[in-house]
């Protein structure tokens, strides 16, 4: 029997699946190149400073200046590039490549994407668990007082403060457990956490979770949307890994199994 909840997550499913078949897909990255302070030229030289998978040698440069950033093509007008920090960055298009600028700690880099990667290799598709209404948690959203901060780690090592002013309370197995957002907004409440399964079923670094806002005191849980970070389909993502609070000792067999397309 498909329930209304089965019904909704798998049409998210099928969304998941189309995103990540997608030309613009995390798995089309082919580059991630850290800029430095002046002129970074960009082409398929490989001793570019951003190295496009095909197109011309040079096919110009990116002018970091103070905080300002320029794209300068070899053919074509000077533009100004904003990046991710404030949100959609500015998109370059060059042929089958395009790229664009992300903010990091005030550190810029250029993730670079090859727009035809399907066409070389298909998507073949995500496993997962079955749904499983048991892995549907109504849990408790209780304030933390005092707030306390997170030490956030990502794949490439730094750590990254996150202040904290709630948790998400639960019972697995007859014992209390608690799970702390990495972010709380009008849309939506965000987690990074692992379990017995990671690196064994799913993936090694945890997984993501998205649910919506709390209401009355309350939180659901859903973990057959626990879904594998961008890091898991491209050594171009510089994702947040669980922090300690979020490691939970036994295993959640619902979500995205481990990716290995």
């Amino acid at each position: 029997m498909t329930t209304p909840e089965k019904a909704a997550w798998e049409r998210w499913c099928v969304a998941r699946e189309r995103a990540l078949a997608a030309p613009e897909s995390w798995l089309g990255l082919a580059g991630l190149y850290w800029l430095e302070d002046g002129r970074n030229h960009v082409g398929a030289d490989p001793e570019a400073a951003v190295v496009l998978p095909h197109g011309p040698a040079r096919l110009g440069e990116i002018l970091w200046r103070g905080n300002a950033l320029q794209w300068l093509p070899m053919d074509g007008e000077v533009q100004s590039l904003a990046s991710d920090r404030d949100g959609a960055p500015t998109i370059v298009a060059a042929g089958d490549c395009a790229f664009f600028v992300i903010e990091r700690d005030g550190r810029f880099a250029v993730r670079v994407r090859d727009l035809a990667w399907a066409v070389r290799t298909p998507f073949a598709g995500i496993d997962r668990f079955d749904y499983d209404p048991m892995w549907r948690i109504d849990a408790a959203w209780r304030p933390l007082d005092p707030p306390q901060v997170m030490e956030v780690p990502n794949v490439t090592g730094e750590l990254k403060p996150v202040a904290v002013a709630w948790q998400a309370v639960f019972d697995v197995g007859g014992q209390s457990f608690a799970l702390l957002p990495m972010s709380v907004s009008d849309q939506k409440v965000f987690f990074v956490f692992r379990d017995a399964t990671s690196g064994r079923i799913s993936y090694g670094a945890g997984r993501f979770l998205d649910v919506a806002p709390a209401a009355n005191g309350r939180i659901v849980l859903d973990f057959n949307y626990a879904y594998s970070p961008p890091c898991a389909f491209t050594p171009f993502a510089t994702c947040p890994l669980p922090p300690p609070e979020n490691w939970l000792p036994f295993s959640i067999e619902a979500g995205e199994r481990r990716y290995v397309g």
